[in-house]
């Protein structure tokens, strides 16, 4: 009979997301002054206070307090009622020298033998059911905040809109796990105080999240996708009522908070470790990175519909403990007997395929460049790769590529391994 699965997303706003950001701010000015520099930067955020705390070892001298304001300003925390103000909050700053005790294992005398910045497991994940390979849940709560942003930003509609929101979708699948249609839609955003009563207020917005938010969201999909908006679909809007107290101010933040928001919204699986604030000696991030793009090219490679990989590594060992792959049995490659590959098999040839040391995930993906900032919100996943010139630390200008674990850039290698 039909499930339903559902996934959640937070806007640039959420108090934990503006953690996320401020942290892989700092992240990134480090980067742009010394490539080599390791960093892992935490944030704490309420109400008018922001601390960053936290372990470097870097050439670079970084004033932590105007990347934090200027970060805490772009998302649009800038107006005293707010109660976080990027002019006038407290901002404390307690980053410190990295543990020489933790550098040793990850530093040697090859760049090439660059031992993992800890243990741990690491997963990746991706499936057919969007062309980002993403699942639908997930993406489509993303959207629902990226575009009531863009909306809020451009100050035209919904002019009442402050920075702090969440969303969630419910998908109702058939029994072959194929999207039957959207069963549910919650939207919470935070507003300005209305003049009327809450009544009409909660009517307003509802309102213009059915026929201003939604048609957005949906005109930028696929006509298969848009098929799934029917009248059917129960509508959660602002459910708790009045959310004028938002952001830092009605919640405190910390960084790495939104690990399923950050990655795959409940599908796939996940290893614990928290991206934002850590450079790429910190296989939490870089391998998980790695793991997307191995899961990624898979399914778009044909070698499965879905695909989840496992790495997992032991702090200041270069090589892998381990990798694991499963399909959830929807492998399409077949062996010279006709017979379809086992999931150890795909494996086995993804372990022929691609370099899972971490100085080769850092050297493939182009991890000491700060770029960084631009995946601290709506997913460090599924999005578009693309560009970003960087003034850096010695006065030259350089452009760099963004979210390149998105990139297909192996399909045609997986072909040809796979017989595809």
């Amino acid at each position: 009979m039909p499930y339903l699965f559902t996934s959640e997303s937070v806007s640039e706003g959420h108090p934990d997301k503006v953690a996320d950001q401020i942290s892989d701010a700092i992240l990134d000015e480090y980067l742009r002054q010394d490539p080599a520099s390791k960093v892992a930067c935490e944030t704490l955020v309420t109400t008018d206070f922001a601390l960053v705390a936290g372990e470097i070892k870097s050439k670079a001298h970084v004033d932590a307090e105007p990347i934090i304001r200027r970060v805490i300003s772009q998302i649009g925390y800038n107006r005293p009622e707010y109660l976080f103000n990027a002019d006038t909050c407290e901002v404390m700053n307690r980053l410190h020298e990295q543990s020489p005790d933790i550098n040793q294992g990850v530093e040697r005398a090859s760049d090439e033998e660059q031992g993992a910045g800890d243990q741990g497991m690491m997963f990746g994940y991706a499936t057919r059911e969007t062309a980002n390979y993403m699942p639908l849940a997930l993406d489509l709560s993303h959207r629902l905040l990226e575009e009531l942003a863009k909306i809020r930003k451009a100050g035209h509609e919904m002019t009442y809109l402050r920075p702090d929101a969440k969303s969630q979708v419910t998908i109702r699948y058939a029994d072959d796990n194929t999207p039957e249609g959207i069963d549910t839609i919650v939207v919470s955003t935070q507003h300005d105080e209305f003049d009327e009563s809450e009544e009409k207020m909660l009517a307003r917005i509802s309102d213009d999240i059915r026929h201003i938010l939604v048609p957005r969201v949906k005109a930028g999909l696929d006509a298969e996708t848009q098929k799934l908006f029917t009248d059917q679909i129960v509508y959660h809007i602002n459910p708790t009522g009045k959310f004028v107290i938002g952001g830092p101010h009605g919640d405190s933040g910390l960084t790495g908070r939104k690990i399923i928001v950050d990655t795959y919204g409940g599908k796939g699986a996940h290893g614990g470790g928290a991206f934002s604030g850590k450079d790429s000696s910190k296989v939490d991030r870089s391998a998980a990175y790695a793991t997307r793009h191995i899961a990624k090219n898979l399914v778009a490679a044909g070698v499965a519909d879905q695909v989840l990989v496992q790495v997992a590594y032991a702090i200041g060992v270069a090589q892998p403990v381990g990798l694991y792959v499963t399909t959830y049995g929807t492998t399409k490659a077949k062996g010279p007997n006709g017979q379809l590959l086992t999931d150890g098999e795909i494996a086995e040839k993804v372990n022929k395929l691609f370099d899972m040391r971490p100085y080769a995930i850092v050297q493939r993906f182009g991890l000491r460049n700060p770029i960084f900032a631009e995946s601290a919100a709506y997913g460090h996943m599924g999005r578009q790769p693309g560009t970003k010139q960087v003034t850096m630390g010695n006065g030259e200008t350089r452009t760099f590529e963004t979210f390149t674990w998105e990139k297909l850039d192996y399909v045609n290698r997986i072909k040809a391994e796979f017989g595809l």
